[in-house]
């Protein structure tokens, strides 16, 4: 029983993301947006892709305003979507996020503020901190025609911010089928909480909103 309970343990520490190589990413501070997005009342959805998804989906459940961070699969078919397929970085998938948010609380441009301030580089193409491929390109994926204006808007205005000294290459895709990733990848953050990868590259940034964003940070982890 021990012997299968370590092999289980170990499985999992392998086919995770890639383990931790070098120091962990700094975050930045991102200019607060021009462009405030008009949502209305009622819960939103908008899905990011921002490299592993632990860490994505780690980030945004502790955002105050947010109901659901779920972690999965954007940008290919159903038939490979998976975690061994997507991996292999010849699907057309990125590991995203599903972020269900009430923007009486949260608004759409904030997030994306967020995301880009702790949780995504928009300067390195096909690859956030160790992980390496398009699966773990960013993208942002607005899901109405309002988000799509807003994270244009917001783009345009980081490129001309001069924070980040590289040219930023975050790019806007058009929705395609969001499949769920399998369900021992869901809240890895709060389950996980001393896995290696979470420990080096994942929880710095949470202790980074908590610190840049403190009146939008959450102690508690949103599930599900």
């Amino acid at each position: 029983m021990r012997r299968a309970a370590a092999l289980g343990a170990l499985a999992l520490f392998l086919s995770a993301c890639q383990q931790p190589v070098q120091a962990s990413e700094k975050p930045v501070e991102a200019p607060a947006p021009k462009r405030v997005a008009d949502e209305g009342k009622g819960l939103q959805t908008a899905i990011f892709a921002g490299g592993c998804f632990w860490g994505v989906e780690g980030v945004f459940s502790h955002v105050k305003g947010v109901t659901s961070a779920i972690s999965g699969y954007h940008g290919g078919n159903g038939k490979n979507a998976d975690y061994a397929a997507v991996s292999g970085g010849r699907t057309g998938h990125a590991e995203a996020v599903k972020v269900t948010y009430n923007p009486e609380i949260v608004r759409y441009d904030q997030l994306l503020r967020i995301f880009f301030s702790v949780i995504a580089d928009p300067t390195t193409l096909n690859y956030q901190g160790p992980d390496h491929g398009t699966q773990y390109r960013s993208a942002l994926v607005p899901l109405d025609a309002e988000q799509r204006k807003v994270a244009a808007a917001y783009l345009a205005q980081i490129k001309a911010s001069g924070v980040w000294h590289k040219p930023i290459v975050t790019r806007i895709e058009a929705y395609r089928a969001f499949y769920p990733a399998e369900a021992h990848h869901q809240d890895f953050m709060a389950a996980h909480p001393r896995h290696p990868y979470i420990v080096q590259w994942d929880a710095p940034k949470v202790k980074a909103l908590k610190r840049i964003f403190p009146g939008m940070y959450r102690a508690g982890f949103v599930t599900g």
